[in-house]
């Protein structure tokens, strides 16, 4: 076996064209598009490189033939936001090879020890983690958009080399056809919520995203920033850029913003699954299939959406704001029949309150995703997300005691 460094146009060719092969017949898997994979690795086009560095490499056998591929990358902001300086590994595909496999996971391995990396997560994204994050566990079934799906034998592979889990991702599944998607006792308290007085419920207009995407960083830089050690920022230029690039398909009725006079203080996102038109384009936006999309569109092929992120300001985070807003967007589901399955989609097992509002909603658990750590220096603990987000809150506490 022979593993080779994408640097030529041939091998990025052939690091788009593997899965392909390898996931041919499966009914589940969706071609992400060849122009979206290629942008991660485009330094121009993924703001990760301004703060990091990214190397991916194929592994071909003694026959020349593709069998597997795999990426390593460092980002120093979330390098440093760890107890020691750790790496990523991602876009791993093999054929079902335990051999290949560790190859490649030496690969990246040594690549980032050469850096001084002394942990390896994987398998993670180079940028946002609601993109290409976590192994698919359990529930293959056809993702959602920018979720990640996997053989099922990459489990084993991962664990056998001595990947241990760091936390799991979980996917909630809400029907929302039936003509009550609410429980009653939610939609009451819900109802209550929403009537207070100096509260106001908007959801997202084109013609004001510049307004809307400082609201979103406004309140999630304040929502996010209680989890410093593994916090980076948003800027409203990434936010607005992100949402011109969604305005293809983005149903501005499904993106909700709370405000309490005026101010913003929560917001929902949630996107119709692109994947559900994606999977019939193998990869690429060619004319033809920008004309194909068009009419899946206005067919509504969509009939799931995804639920990518969500904030409350801290200061409203016992208010119950986020029934307010679900409430808001379930009759918009009422009034858009063709919507028939919402994904909530990811959750942490380190956030038992977003996991609660997620059952109250009625919403059973799908999908569970590992995001996985490899302790590159094996003399340095390990320790799960939860545990360390336990022992940095008590060490907070502590400081502001004395």
């Amino acid at each position: 076996m022979k593993v080779t460094e994408v640097t030529t146009d041939a091998n990025r060719r052939e690091f788009i064209e593997f899965p392909k092969r390898l996931y041919c017949g499966d009914p589940n898997w969706v071609c992400p598009l060849d122009s979206e994979t290629e942008a991660v690795f485009d330094p121009r086009r993924n703001a990760a490189f301004t703060h990091g560095q990214a190397t991916r490499w194929i592994l071909s056998d003694d026959d020349g033939k593709t069998i597997g591929r795999v990426a390593a990358f460092i980002d120093e902001i979330r390098s440093k936001a760890n107890r020691q300086p750790t790496g990523g590994l991602g876009f791993f595909e093999v054929i079902e090879s335990r051999d290949a496999a560790f190859m490649l996971f030496d690969t990246a391995k040594e690549w980032l020890a050469e850096r001084g990396m002394k942990a390896m997560d994987g398998p993670i994204n180079f940028g946002e983690n609601d993109n290409y994050w976590g192994l698919l566990a359990e529930g293959f079934v056809q993702p959602g958009f920018g979720m990640p799906y996997n053989k099922q034998y990459y489990k084993e592979y991962f664990t056998a080399y001595g990947f241990r889990t760091y936390f799991e991702q979980y996917s909630y599944h809400k029907d929302v056809a039936s003509v009550e998607v609410f429980p009653e006792r939610f939609r009451k308290i819900a109802e209550w919520i929403s009537k207070r007085p100096g509260y106001t419920y908007r959801h997202f207009v084109l013609s004001q995203s510049d307004k809307f995407a400082a609201d979103m960083v406004e309140i999630y830089n304040a929502t996010w920033a209680v989890f410093k050690e593994d916090f980076t920022p948003l800027d409203p230029a990434r936010i607005q850029n992100t949402l011109d690039q969604a305005k293809a398909f983005i149903d501005p009725e499904l993106v909700w913003f709370a405000y309490h006079n005026d101010r913003p203080v929560a917001f929902f996102v949630i996107f119709p699954d692109l994947n559900q038109i994606l999977r019939h384009f193998d990869g690429r936006l060619t004319l033809w299939n920008k004309i194909r999309f068009l009419w899946y569109k206005a067919t509504h092929e969509m009939t799931r959406a995804r639920a990518l992120v969500a904030g409350v300001h801290p200061s409203y985070q016992n208010s119950g704001i986020e029934s307010a807003i679900f409430l808001e967007l379930f009759r918009v589901f009422r009034k858009k029949r063709y919507y028939r399955e919402l994904e909530l989609s990811w959750v942490g097992d380190f956030n038992p309150k977003m996991i609660s509002i997620y059952e109250a909603l009625g919403a059973q658990k799908a999908k569970t995703h590992l995001t996985l750590r490899y302790m590159i220096d094996d003399t340095l603990p390990f320790r799960m997300y939860k545990d360390e987000m336990e022992e940095n809150k008590a060490a907070r506490e502590a400081k502001l005691k004395n």
